[in-house]
């Protein structure tokens, strides 16, 4: 199943987040800032790509190998996701402290690991079996800001929920034939 960027964006609109996501990180300088403004705003701009990179790496662990089109519908949706104010800086912080992990036991950052070490690594810090919490461990917060938000990303999507039998995730519209009919088996 082919993953897009109106799937993305549609996962957005369900969560009631603004769809500008997909629209490319931009550089102070793109945006006709003087050359000069390097500080906070290019730090910011650099985090901000190293976090969707980040999540991109891991979509290909966690997603299903039935879906493709896994790094455009993660670029298209997570930039959103991290300009949402609080939520945001946290996703950026568990990314890191995970890439830092990454860096001590396998030796380098995360987007830099084969898929299999990546799955490995995830597997390592625990979050395969740890509880999702905002405010816990490593392994809690990753459970919680990475891995579910991409199922989150994945699954309120159309295209992830047929994956599951929801052919009409809540929040999009189907017609009255798609309530009239069963799920489709396939």
């Amino acid at each position: 199943m082919e993953l897009s960027r109106r799937d993305a964006l549609a996962a957005l609109s369900a969560l009631g987040t603004a769809a500008t996501a997909g629209c490319a990180v931009r550089s102070p300088q793109a945006d006709g800032a003087d050359a000069d403004a390097t500080g906070a705003d290019a730090d910011s701009v650099a985090d901000r790509e190293a976090a969707v990179e980040t999540y991109v790496a891991l979509a290909e662990v966690v997603y299903p190998s039935a879906v493709s089109g896994v790094e455009e519908f993660v670029r298209s949706f997570v930039p959103a996701r991290l300009d949402r104010e609080g939520h945001g800086e946290a996703m950026r912080e568990a990314v890191a402290d995970l890439d830092d992990v990454a860096g001590e036991w396998h030796g380098d950052e995360v987007t830099a690991l084969s898929v299999e070490t990546r799955d490995q690594l995830l597997r390592e810090v625990g979050a395969n079996t740890a509880d999702e919490n905002p405010e816990g461990t490593l392994a809690e917060r990753v459970r919680f800001y990475v891995v579910n938000e991409l199922l989150l990303a994945l699954y309120t999507s159309p295209t992830g929920g047929e994956l599951v039998g929801i052919e009409n995730p809540q929040g999009h519209p189907g017609g009255t034939g798609s309530y009239q009919r069963g799920p489709s088996h396939e």
